[in-house]
């Protein structure tokens, strides 16, 4: 409330859509801002995807900005634009819940989401790791890393991360999903939201064999 994000509007992202991107990336937080946010995020999506960009929404759901019904009723217009919407588990309702035919389920739910139009659904399931879907029928389960945690703050934020990375690198789906464990396992291992997340050079630290040498 009253912060300089809550005054988003339309304009104030013509200069930077103008100048191209691979990739928009939305969170559902902005859209709770107010409606000047949810314009821009709208007029954004439509635009990227008007521009054959990739558009990824981060479903993000905040109880404390919004409730799940007013949450799926904004960002229903929102799924004819993207491309990969990651949720956690327990979003899905969440994002499907203003459907016609509310899906019961994570699988009814994909299945929603991907005849809505959505490529890609990516379902964050926290230590039980994360999984894959695509409108062609791929499907990818990958295990969480086992680390001890210490501060969850920011594991969505690094997961989605590590996605982006994986897929502007141009990887496959199961290893996208690899790195987004990897970065969310790093992310809960250390206190604070950002100030555990590796360098390219580290990614392979979590999996060392005990007794490795690292210099």
């Amino acid at each position: 409330r009253h912060s300089a994000a809550s005054l988003l509007a339309p304009p104030d992202l013509a200069p930077a859509l103008r100048a191209g991107a691979r990739v928009l990336h939305l969170t559902g937080i902005t859209c709770a801002l107010g409606t000047g946010p949810l314009e821009a995020v709208r007029e954004a999506a439509a635009h990227a995807h008007a521009h054959g960009w990739t558009v990824v929404l981060d479903v993000n759901h905040r109880h404390r900005l919004w409730t799940g019904e007013e949450a799926g009723r904004a960002l229903l217009p929102l799924l004819e634009h993207v491309t990969v919407l990651i949720a956690s588990d327990d979003e899905l309702p969440v994002v499907t819940g203003a459907f016609a035919e509310r899906p019961r389920g994570e699988e009814a739910a994909v299945d929603a989401l991907l005849a809505a139009g959505v490529r890609e659904v990516v379902v964050k399931r926290g230590g039980e790791g994360a999984a894959f879907r695509d409108g062609d029928g791929s499907r990818h389960t990958v295990p969480a890393l086992r680390v001890p945690v210490r501060d969850t703050v920011g594991a969505g934020d690094a997961f989605c991360a590590g996605y982006l990375s994986g897929l502007l690198d141009g990887l496959p789906p199961e290893r996208r999903l690899d790195r987004a464990n990897t970065l969310g396992a790093f992310a809960v291992a250390s206190d604070g939201d950002w100030e555990g997340l590796p360098r390219r050079d580290e990614l392979g630290l979590l999996t060392a064999a005990p007794g490795t040498t690292i210099r």
